[in-house]
């Protein structure tokens, strides 16, 4: 068990170093997910064991090919990886195995990670709560009687409860920051553009949903992304980027953060949530950055409207073939209905509307990194709920309206594209922890890092207070 609370890049390392084996490892990964998969069902469709430790004995014999190498990784199951069913959470996909990678496992595999299984995801990743009728529902670690958020619940809760020392995700409205908050990880959604989407559909209109790491530590964050991250010749959205790594432990000159709270009350918050943070700030404030409360910059309205105009126009754009066969619609769970009726009744000004909307928005905040460094939100605005429950229809007695309401604080990030890493920021007194989301300007994801990597080495939260399984 203490190999497993190594974080990536001290396994990495120490494999380098021949000081353990890639077998020693998978045989204690593998005897993790047997002892605690059960209670949290966070790693789907695991791979034979025997085959697995062919995998990591080729491994050991061979030369290295990356920081990953010999790393056991379950992928996301939302992204194919060859020879593994890819479900997204629905019953109306079979058991087939895919016959190629998604891009982004390509690189993971040629840095020479070994593929053992799939994380668990909602059903087409749609909810940031991780359940599906295929697979059922991941549990959060740190209370086995409630959610592990979504949609890359899976990854989050795997890596908490050392089942996997880093992991992939996908973020479109909180996926990779709601479960790393509720998991207490770190997970990190890229700058729009610099992670390969997949080729696949269209290229040019969707531009909301992104791969992005989950770790334990922001130096394995930006490892993992300098492998996931650089220019794909058949995707006209992406760019090249450089390296995070070699600037994860570069000085960092003072940070001017503004904190954005509830977004002027318009973002209702559970009760502790705002303190919970605001006390986090405080010791951010105490590592040497400027801390200071901002004004509700943008319509709060506006915005939700622009986002569930364009996100229901994607998710139509990718289920439509589904809802529009009579045979198959049913299969699709009511949220995801609801999302591709919506979008297929959009008219084009309708969706230059939001368009235009979104452009606004993101014009304001260009203007706002002006005077800040740093936007910081909370990762979620309420605490872990009950397993059971599909999701809050309240937050501190006012009512939702969708499904998705009770996230509506992720939504600054993603409508425009900026990177987000979110941090661990303890515990309530029920043990449930949350995050703080880190926003920067478009293209200074290394500098988020950095900040985030000052914020671990003065906290260690993921190693300090593992779950107790």
């Amino acid at each position: 068990m203490e190999l497993l609370n190594w974080d990536a890049s001290e396994l990495s390392e120490a494999l380098a170093a021949r000081k353990i084996s890639a077998v020693e490892l998978m045989q204690a990964t593998l005897a993790r997910i047997e002892a605690v998969n059960g209670r949290v069902n966070a790693v789907v469709s695991l791979r034979d064991s025997d085959a697995l430790l062919a995998e990591a004995e080729a491994a050991d014999a061979a030369p290295r090919k990356g920081w990953l190498h010999g790393i056991p990784m379950a992928i996301k199951d939302l992204a194919d990886a060859e020879g593994l069913p890819t479900s997204q959470g629905s019953p109306l996909f079979g058991a087939a195995p895919a016959t190629r990678d998604h891009p982004a496992v390509a690189r993971l595999r040629a840095a020479g990670a070994i593929v053992i299984g799939k994380t668990n995801t909602p059903e087409f990743g749609l909810g940031s709560h991780t359940f599906n009728p295929v697979h059922g529902a991941t549990c959060n670690p740190y209370d086995l009687g409630r959610s592990a958020g979504g949609s890359s619940g899976g990854a989050a809760a795997a890596l908490a409860a050392r089942m996997v020392a880093v992991a992939d995700g996908s973020d479109m409205m909180g996926s990779l920051r709601n479960p790393a908050g509720w998991n207490n990880v770190y997970g990190m959604r890229p700058s729009w553009g610099t992670v390969p989407s997949g080729n696949e559909g269209d290229l040019f209109l969707h531009q909301l949903s992104t791969l992005g790491p989950m770790a334990r530590s922001p130096r394995d964050l930006a490892a993992l992304l300098d492998v996931m991250t650089g220019y794909d010749p058949r995707e006209p959205l992406t760019r090249a980027t450089p390296d995070a790594t070699p600037l994860i432990d570069a000085a960092l000159a003072p940070q001017r953060i503004g904190w954005l709270s509830d977004w002027g009350g318009a973002f209702p918050c559970a009760p502790g949530i705002i303190d919970h943070s605001e006390a986090a700030l405080k010791r951010l404030a105490h590592l040497g950055h400027a801390v200071t409360p901002l004004a509700a910059p943008f319509d709060a309205e506006a915005m939700w409207e622009s986002w569930i105009t364009l996100r229901s126009f994607a998710v139509a754009a990718s289920l439509g073939a589904i809802y529009d066969d009579p045979a198959r619609r049913e299969g699709l769970k009511p949220a995801a209905q609801w999302e591709v009726a919506r979008g297929q009744g959009f008219s084009a000004s309708d969706i230059q509307r939001a368009s235009s909307i979104r452009s606004d928005w993101f014009r304001a905040a260009d203007a706002l990194f002006e005077d800040v460094d740093v936007l910081v939100l909370p990762s979620a605005q309420v605490w872990p709920f009950a397993v059971e429950q599909v999701h809050p229809t309240e937050i501190d007695g006012q009512p939702l309206d969708t499904y998705h309401r009770w996230m509506q604080v992720v939504v600054p990030a993603s409508l425009i594209g900026l990177p987000v890493v979110n941090i661990p920021a303890g515990f309530d007194a029920r043990g449930l922890p949350l995050g703080l989301q880190l926003i920067g300007r478009r293209g200074r994801d290394a500098r988020l890092l950095q900040l985030a990597q000052g914020w671990h080495e003065a906290t260690g939260y993921p190693q300090a207070q593992p779950p107790r399984l």
